[in-house]
Formats: structure tokens, sequence, C-alpha cells
């Protein structure tokens, strides 16, 4: 059977926090897929950030811009309306798993709008399979279309903010109604579990985000360079490691902390680090390169969240050969092993987080062999290109009519 041309949907695509996606349709095509990139929003100019993100921006298609041309959404509806028992289904089916109160009803109503442009695209191109990444609003977009289109569909739950509010997303009806779901952690999938129907249990498979480890390379890393990579929101929990740079600088004044990323709480952050000084540096939104080119000159990768999936920005560290110091939570445990990869710290704890901070100051050794297995861990965990092959055999064995396991071993 050839491979099925597939079509990826998000709420923003590309977006420079979400390189992981990027990296998957890459590797997905590398293995023979077509891939159709499709996106609700039109991505900003602010996460264009390399030539990567820039040529995916221009090929993928926008549904919301499509929609906003009166005489195209009339025609997707039109050739939808065709099949009246597939649209009305669509449609009972948005006022159904509408989040309660007008404000809910009209947004799915919105959702239903934009998927029946989505389908005709979809219908259009001769996708066969379409996936979706996040599994929140787009994904009712997704699983709306599949039902105006028939095009069957799937997606990979990341968490931890979909568990927060599982109701609201409607997480049960979505995975009943998928092919199949990529979970990116056992944690994620037990936590699924809480709420899809045990019917449906078999097709929650692992697949991991991924990373390419050849794009890293290693180096010493025998310095003083703390590097933090990710949102600059709340649950990043950057307030506590500001504290925990303060607690060491007296101790160690060639300490030196760099902030990739962007957010709502840069501002405030940046206020809360001025005494820090010339210690603390925000860099704002880098390409997968300049994050690449970052890493080689840190020393110890420093990520204090307070609620996670499992984070790329780790298995791109652990591939470049730095320590990691990271909270205990979640499915971060799946990926770093105390003391063996990294180090885990409790969550909102400043005094615990400098405390593993000087201890892999203080060791340039032990930050060495923590480097070289945190390196081997990705390389045959965390592999984009082993995991795309694992999506990959999950899109064909499903066509197929094939159950795989939960976590497929590929030969």
């Amino acid at each position: 059977m050839s491979l099925p041309k597939l079509a990826y949907l998000t709420g923003e695509y590309p977006r420079a926090s979400d390189t992981f996606i990027q990296r998957e349709v890459a590797a997905l095509r590398d293995l023979g897929h077509e891939v159709l990139t499709c996106s609700i929003r039109t991505t900003g100019a602010e996460h264009l950030v390399g030539p990567e993100q820039r040529a995916e921006h221009a090929s993928t298609f926008k549904v919301i811009g499509a929609a906003k041309n009166p005489l195209r959404l009339l025609k997707a509806h039109l050739g939808c309306a065709l099949r009246p028992g597939r649209y009305f289904g669509a449609l009972r089916l948005a006022w159904r798993t509408a989040p309660k109160g007008f404000k809910g009803r009209l947004y799915n109503l919105i959702y239903f709008l934009e998927a029946a442009v989505l389908a005709d695209r979809l219908k259009r191109e001769g996708v066969a399979h379409l996936h979706n990444h996040i599994a929140k609003a787009s994904c009712t977009v997704a699983m709306l279309a599949s039902e105006l289109s028939g095009i069957p569909y799937s997606f990979t739950i990341h968490g931890p903010d979909i568990f927060f509010e599982p109701h609201h997303w409607r997480i049960d009806e979505k995975t009943a109604r998928a092919r199949f779901v990529a979970c990116i952690s056992e944690y994620c999938r037990s936590q699924l579990m809480c709420f899809a129907d045990a019917a449906h249990w078999d097709k929650l498979h692992i697949v991991h985000c991924g990373i390419d480890p050849v794009r890293y390379d290693t180096a010493p890393h025998t310095g003083q360079t703390l590097l933090f990579v990710g949102r600059l929101a709340g649950v990043k929990g950057v307030p506590i490691l500001l504290d925990a740079v303060a607690t060491l600088k007296a101790r160690h004044p060639q300490l030196r902390l760099a902030l990739i990323g962007d957010g709502p709480e840069r501002a405030a952050l940046e206020e809360r680090a001025k005494p820090l000084g010339e210690t603390v540096v925000f860099l704002g939104y880098q390409g997968q390169s300049e994050v690449a080119e970052a890493l080689a000159q840190s020393d110890v990768f420093v990520l204090p969240s307070f609620a996670e999936g499992v984070p790329v920005v780790l298995m791109e560290a652990m591939a470049a050969g730095v320590p990691v110091v990271a909270t205990q939570i979640a499915g971060i445990p799946e990926l770093v092993t105390q003391w063996e990869n990294g180090v885990l710290v409790p969550p909102g704890d400043a005094p615990a987080l400098a405390q593993a901070i000087e201890q892999l100051l203080a060791s340039p050794d032990q930050r060495r062999v923590m480097g070289s297995v945190g390196r081997a861990t990705v390389e045959s965990e965390f592999n984009i290109h082993i995991e795309a092959a694992r999506l990959s055999h999950l899109f064909t064995a499903y066509a197929e009519g094939d159950s795989p396991a939960k976590r497929e071993v590929l030969e």
C-alpha cells in the first residue's frame, strides 16, 4: 500500500515555540509522505525567525484567511451540503460538543464554518488522512472537518493544559471519533485514559516528540553559563530560576543566565531581573540554528516549570551534551533519569534548584558524564526520525485495518 497523503493542522503553524511539529512534518516527508500543512490562524511575523519557518509559512494553507472570502466560504458549505447526512451530522456534532453558554455555542459554530473550508481544501488536494497537534480548538475543527468530508483524523495530545479543562475541549468525544491518538508520554496517555472511554484505550499510542541529534554539536561545557529556552509565561517558573541565580551569584561571580523565548511575562521578568545586572540576558525568540549555537555555548540547561508534557527543549539540550536541571513533574522523569542524564528537583523550590545547579557547576566531570548519557538517551528514545517512522506506521496500519501495539517496536 502506498503511503497516504497527509494534512497537518494546528492552531498556528509554524511557530518558533513549536519547532517539534516542523521537524515531524519534515521527517514524514523524508519517509515519502506528501504532507499539506494547514493553520487555523496566520502566524505572526515574530515567529518566522528562520528560513525553515518562513518556507513553511509560505506553503501553509490558512483556514481563517480562506474563510474570510465570502464566496469561498459559501462555495465550501454548498459543496459539503451536497452530502446532507454528513453536513447536518457535523452541525449537530458542533452544537452537541460545544462548551456551555452562549459564547461556547458561538465558537463551535464558527469552528463549523471553518471546518467546511478545511474539508473542501482537503478533498480538492486528495488528502487521505488529517492529523492535528495540541487537541484544543484546532482539533475541534479537525473533528468537524472529518465528519464533513469522511476523511479520517487523528491527533497528538501533549498536555498539561489540555487536562486542566478536559470537558471544555471534549477530549472524550475527540478520542472516540479519532482513528487513533498519539500520546507524547506514558503519563500523557494515562491522563487521557481518565476521560476517554475504556473501549478506546487500545488506540492510544505512545509517540514521542523528537529531535534530530545530528543538528547539535557537543562541547566541553566546563564554564558557568546557564540557559533557559521556553515561553516567558507563568507556567515555566522563571521567577524561581531568577531567585536561584540571585542566591548563587555571590559564590559564582562568573555565572551567567541566558533566556531564549518570549511571552506575556517578559516585561515583568525583565524588571525582576534588573538587580542581577549583566548576569541575566533576555534574547527573545531565536531560530533552531541559534538555539543549537546557544546550547553549544552553555554549561547547564535549566527548566524550572510548574507544568509540562515532555519538553522538547530538554531533548535538544541533552542532544548537545548539556546536563539538565528540571522539575520532577508529569512526563519529565520519562526523559530525565535522576543523576544519570540530569537532575530533577521539586517544582517551585528555589533553594533546591540553586543547590542542584551548584552541584553541577562544581563538577565538570559529572557534567561531562551526564551530557554523554543524555545524548545517548535522545538518540535512542527521542529521535525524530524513529518517532516519525512510528507515526507513519500508525497512519498506514490503521488505513489497512490493523491495530498496532501501544508503542510499536520498529524493525
